[in-house]
């Protein structure tokens, strides 16, 4: 099958044909293109997807993600990432491989196909202007021929004519000789011109219409295969990148796999552990006799009159919790509770309460706003700090003195003595890392010594510790923290401040009660062992005046003068909506 052969007389057919194959493989690079397009668009949206649900650094939603869950979400956000990166070799490569290498084919197939048919169109020229001159020839015969017929006609006629002189016939005669040599002559030329022109017409036909035919579809044909190729390079760019994608895929199905609900429990343990023991057993009360009724130890009596360590004499006269009110009304006069809480308003305060009238301030430094659990894991967070800082200046501190021993053997490396300065400063970083690596160690043994054992019997702890006194290597005294944070000092510390604690005093005295902003219902009974704290007895109501700010504790009344915290988990909160400062709870 030749389209030399079968389409021989197709040439316009054959011409648009060509030009409607171009036209396919630009619509196919056309159609490459948008995918490449599509492709891009999709990486860079999965990119700005992943990157969008990326925690930010140093935020608590980056803390978040100690979480198995959350590590497994974010390791499908980093799949994703790669994911789309393979989306981006696809497109590069489509374009390399695929849209490129065509846009230069059809050049050059445009340059060839120009060329054949230029070719064509030019034989076909050749074969038209020999036809002319076939046709020019054998009408110059027919002309000659017919001239030749009328002169021997009138020869003829001249010579049985006997009218006409003997000249005029021999005239005649030679006209007609005349008019028949050319005749022959033009026969003559007809005859080669219609040779030659067998012989261009064959050629034309059999040989360069053939060839020129030949060439287009040649041409036609690698344009076919052409696209064929490119299809399959399609294909197979795609099917490259299906490992890697099935990695990423094998990747997020690993992560989902790695989930440990048991271990993310333990972490919200470790999170929110506050060290504090359940409460213990409830006293009988008996009823039944006809004297006074004695109440329990645990009720809110006992801890006002039957524990001697809640009477704010002696040393404890010096604590100070800064928010209780004095008492002013004559009412309560009666109340042995009530005396305590005047004089122990009225002890002196020190300067660490400044620093505490607005809870929510600057956390102390040894983070004496926390529960017992979550206070240890800080300073054992922080002395880690410390020992890697101190790690880090040693490690300079060793190559300094490497240095300076370098410098000793070969002086003109350097000038020892250009060191001194600075070996010095990191001597000094290490002694002063060293002291507060000291000082935290001692507030973590501190509370390691007071955490209650697994073994002891359970009995509710209010979250402070005890009254004891340590002394750090700072030579700072760590007396009992209030629930804010802050810290009581010796006797000594209370007198030098007296003028500033009557002025303290005073403005408290002048401020009026806290408004209501809703009830509470203790759950538990707790005693109120520490400054600042009240006690209350299970199933009593009591008036909300503050509620929890974050730290744990809420701040009740029992009455106009008696007021002070308890944890928030002993009570169950019933906020006013109408209350000013009173935050909805769904």
């Amino acid at each position: 099958m030749s389209w030399g052969t079968e389409l021989w007389d197709q040439f316009d057919n054959l011409e648009k044909h060509t030009q409607w194959g171009i036209d396919i493989l630009e619509k196919y690079i056309k159609f490459v293109k948008e995918r490449t397009e599509i492709e891009l668009n999709y990486a860079k949206q999965l990119r700005n997807l992943s990157k969008k649900y990326q925690p930010k650094k140093n935020s608590k939603e980056e803390e978040e993600y100690k979480y198995t869950a959350c590590k497994a979400f974010l390791s499908t956000l980093n799949e994703m990432n790669d994911y789309a990166g393979q989306h981006e070799v696809i497109s590069e490569n489509m374009t390399s491989q695929i849209t490129v290498d065509l846009m230069r084919y059809v050049q050059e197939l445009k340059q060839e196909r120009k060329s054949n048919f230029h070719d064509g169109r030019k034989a076909q020229q050749h074969i038209e202007t020999c036809w002319k001159q076939l046709e020019s020839s054998k009408r110059r015969f027919e002309r000659d021929c017919k001239e030749a017929d009328r002169a021997q006609q009138y020869f003829e006629k001249m010579d049985a004519d006997i009218n006409v002189t003997k000249a005029d016939v021999e005239k005649a005669r030679q006209q007609a000789q005349i008019r028949h040599q050319m005749a022959e002559d033009s026969k003559a030329d007809y005859s080669s011109t219609l040779q030659r022109f067998n012989q261009e017409q064959w050629e034309y036909y059999h040989t360069h219409i053939p060839n020129i035919f030949q060439k287009i579809q040649e041409m036609e044909e690698r344009r076919i295969v052409r696209i064929g190729e490119s299809m399959k390079t399609y294909a197979e760019v795609d099917r490259q990148v299906i490992p890697i994608i099935g990695k990423c895929l094998d990747g997020i199905v690993k992560a989902a796999e790695s989930i440990n609900q048991k271990n993310d429990s333990q972490l919200v343990v470790e999170a929110y552990k506050s060290g504090f023991e359940p409460p213990g057993d409830i006293e009988f009360e008996d009823y039944t006799q006809p004297m006074k009724r004695t109440v329990s130890d645990n009720s809110l009596s006992s801890a006002k009159e039957g524990k001697p360590e809640l009477k704010f004499g002696g040393k404890s006269r010096g604590k100070l919790w800064p928010f209780i009110k004095k008492n002013k009304s004559p009412k309560q006069q009666k109340e042995p509770l009530s005396h305590r809480f005047n004089e122990f308003m009225t002890s002196k305060p020190k300067i660490h309460c400044f620093r505490s009238l607005k809870r929510g301030g600057a956390t102390p430094e040894d983070f004496s706003n926390l529960p017992p659990e979550q206070r240890r894991k800080k300073l054992q967070q922080k002395v880690d700090d410390l020992n890697k800082e101190i790690q880090k200046e040693t490690d300079q501190r060793d190559a300094i003195t490497k240095m300076k021993d370098v410098y000793l053997k070969n002086p003109q490396m350097g000038d020892p003595a250009s060191l001194d300065h600075k070996l010095t400063e990191v001597t000094q970083n290490i002694e002063k890392l060293r002291l507060e690596t000291q000082k935290f160690e001692a507030w973590l043994a501190e509370v390691e010594g007071r955490l209650p054992a697994r073994s002891e019997q359970a009995r509710r702890q209010s979250g402070m510790y005890d009254g004891q006194t340590h002394q750090a290597v700072t030579n700072c005294a760590q007396d009992r923290e209030s629930p804010d944070g802050s810290y009581t000092e010796e006797q000594s510390q209370e007198r030098e401040l007296k003028v500033l604690a009557t002025d303290f005093d005073d403005e408290f005295d002048d401020e009026e009660p806290l408004p209501a902003i809703g009830t509470c219902k203790a759950l538990y009974t707790f005693e109120g062992q520490n400054e600042g704290t009240i006690s209350v007895i299970e199933g009593e109501m009591l008036s909300v005046i503050e509620e929890d700010k974050g730290d744990g504790w809420t701040r009740i009344r029992r009455s106009e003068d008696e007021e002070g915290y308890v944890p928030t988990s002993y009570v169950e909160v019933y906020l006013d909506k109408n209350a000013k400062g009173a935050k909805t709870y769904i």
